[in-house]
């Protein structure tokens, strides 16, 4: 698994959307047992957070100490450098696996190996993240040349299954219909350029040529805005959810 996200960690945890809680709610009326979870790649403990409010032991992993330090230090979550595909918990520990925003990064058979090692019989796997943003149809047009245009021989070759929306993994489970969860935002710009920001091919692209590919768009960006103080924006919802 590629760690693109350690430098930049701060910024990933404060500038990057968080999960609605109606799927917390969902995911808590989908599993058998509420005793152990374990939250793969947790990055800044997001979703760590919220399930500790459902199980009574969270097991939050990820590559990346940097990540790990930006997690909110809770009384029943442990924190672990771990990589996903290879762990050691025991055996049938799990009645709930989750993998926010990062099973793109994965090595999919020994992840999916170790998966079924230690979830429990019937226990729930849930795989989510977050596409493109929309905002207004010009912001929206702007955005794109970022992404397409200016960025797109720069974005990892994985990201390709976020394009797609998580549809198109390796997914050796029946798939258990997800309801439709609005994940929707009032953002500044200021906040939505710091979100362009924490792209990992903005990094790619600052490595290579020692310039911020989002200053190259930020007028355009500034005009297109206009003068309200805050916009809506939405992240369309990827969910992928099985029973192990």
């Amino acid at each position: 698994m590629k760690d693109l996200f350690s430098q930049h960690s701060a910024d990933y945890a404060k500038y990057r959307p968080q999960y609605p809680e109606a799927l917390y709610q969902w995911l808590a009326d989908q599993v058998a047992g509420t005793d152990h979870a374990w939250d793969c790649a947790t990055g800044n403990g997001q979703l760590a957070r919220h399930l500790s409010l459902i199980f009574k032991q969270i097991e939050a992993t990820d590559i990346s100490a940097q990540q790990l330090k930006e997690a909110p230090q809770l009384p029943n979550v442990r924190y672990s450098v771990q990589p996903a595909e290879q762990t050691d918990f025991p055996d049938h520990t799990f009645d709930l696996i989750t993998v926010a925003q990062a099973i793109h990064w994965f090595d999919f058979d020994a992840f999916y190996k170790e998966v079924k090692r230690t979830a429990k019989p019937g226990a729930l796997l849930l795989v989510t993240g977050y596409g493109n943003l929309k905002v207004t149809n010009v912001v929206d047009q702007i955005i794109a040349h970022l992404y397409d245009d200016i960025l797109g021989p720069y974005w990892d070759p994985e990201r390709k299954y976020v394009d797609e929306e998580y549809k198109t993994i390796p997914f050796p489970f029946t798939d258990i219909k997800v309801p439709h969860f609005p994940v929707s935002f009032s953002w500044s710009l200021e906040h939505l350029i710091a979100y362009l920001n924490t792209w990992s091919a903005v990094k790619h692209y600052e490595k290579k040529h020692g310039t911020n590919p989002v200053d190259s768009i930020t007028d355009a960006l500034k005009q297109a805005w206009g003068p309200a103080a805050e916009h809506s924006v939405h992240f369309p919802l990827l969910l992928r959810a099985g029973r192990i």
